[in-house]
C-alpha cells in the first residue's frame, strides 16, 4: 500500500461545492460587518457604556496616562483598533482564498495537501477573531470582565437607544464571525477526511499510468519477455516476421529446418 501525498482526490465533490457556496455568503457578510465597524464605529462607545454599567474598565485610562505622562496601559484586545483592523484583513484574505480555491478546484489542482495549509490558517485566524470580540477585560481590578458585556448580556441592559443599536450590531458581527469559523472548521474536517488513507492508496500506480504492468490498451505486459510462454497470454505476431520462441526453435531443429531458411523459403 503506497500512500499518495500530493495527487489525492476529495471524498465528496458535492460537499466541496456546497461548502464553497456557504463560504461565499459568510465571507460577504463578514466583509460588510467588519468594513462597517472600521475604524471605530461602536468599539469605544461600547467600552464606555460597559464602564458606566459597571461591567468593564473605562476608556479614560488612556487620557489619564497622557495627562500624567505615564506609559500607556495594555489595552484589552477586545477594545483595540488592532482587533478591528485584524478583522478587516482576515475578511479580505478569506475572499482571496475562496476565489483561489474555486478556480483551482475547477482546474483539478486544488489538492488536499495544499488546501490543508489554507484551512488551518483560516481556522486559526477566525478563532483569534472570535476570542478577541468576546475577550476579557481585566484592566481595572474593580471592574473585571471575563467576557465582553455586549456578548454576555442582552442589549436592553443599556437604556441608551444608540448603545443598544451598537450592541446589536456587535452581536451580529460576532455571530457572522462564529458562522465563518464553523465553515472553516467543516472545511478542515473535509480536508482531513480526504487526507486519511483510503482505497485509492491501494491501487497499483503502474496499472494506472500504463507502465510495466499493462499496455496502453490494458493488455497485461510481462516484465521478463522470456517467460511469456509460461503465461496464458495471447501473442500477436508482427507483420512481415515470424515470431520464434525457444519451443519453436527446438521443434525446427528436430525437423532440420532452420528459422532463416523457413522464413525466406
Amino acid at each position: 500500500m503506497a500512500y499518495i501525498v500530493l495527487h489525492r482526490q476529495w471524498r465528496s465533490t458535492r460537499a466541496m461545492y456546497i461548502m464553497m457556496v456557504a463560504e461565499l455568503f459568510a465571507t460577504v457578510a463578514v466583509l460588510v460587518v467588519f468594513g462597517i465597524a472600521q475604524p471605530d464605529l461602536y468599539r469605544t462607545k461600547l467600552w464606555r457604556a460597559g464602564h458606566e454599567l459597571g461591567f468593564n474598565s473605562s476608556p479614560n485610562v488612556i487620557l489619564y496616562a497622557y495627562a500624567n505622562h505615564e506609559p500607556q496601559p495594555n489595552i484589552p484586545f477586545v477594545w483595540t483598533l488592532a482587533l478591528t483592523n485584524f478583522n478587516v484583513a482576515i475578511s479580505v484574505i478569506s475572499l482571496f482564498f475562496l476565489l483561489t480555491k474555486l478556480i483551482s478546484f475547477i482546474m483539478h489542482v486544488w489538492y488536499p495537501v495544499i488546501a490543508l495549509i489554507f484551512n488551518v490558517s483560516l481556522v486559526a485566524l477566525y478563532t483569534t477573531s472570535v476570542y478577541g470580540q468576546a475577550g476579557p477585560d481585566y484592566l481595572d481590578p474593580n471592574y473585571p470582565s471575563p467576557v465582553a458585556w455586549y456578548i454576555a448580556k442582552p442589549c436592553t441592559v443599556a437604556a441608551n437607544k444608540s448603545v443598544q443599536s451598537s450592541c446589536t450590531l456587535a452581536k451580529g458581527t460576532f455571530a457572522a464571525t462564529a458562522i465563518m469559523l464553523s465553515i472553516t472548521v467543516v472545511n478542515l474536517g473535509l480536508n482531513i477526511w480526504a487526507m486519511l488513507p483510503n482505497e485509492d492508496d491501494k491501487r497499483d500506480p503502474d496499472a494506472e499510468e500504463g507502465g510495466a504492468g499493462s499496455d496502453s490498451d490494458g493488455t497485461p505486459r510481462m516484465k521478463n519477455p522470456a517467460s511469456w510462454e509460461m503465461q496464458n497470454i495471447p501473442q500477436t505476431p508482427q507483420t512481415g516476421t515470424v515470431p520464434f520462441t525457444p519451443r519453436t526453435m527446438a521443434f525446427n531443429s528436430l525437423e532440420r529446418k532452420l528459422p532463416l531458411r523457413q522464413q525466406y523459403a
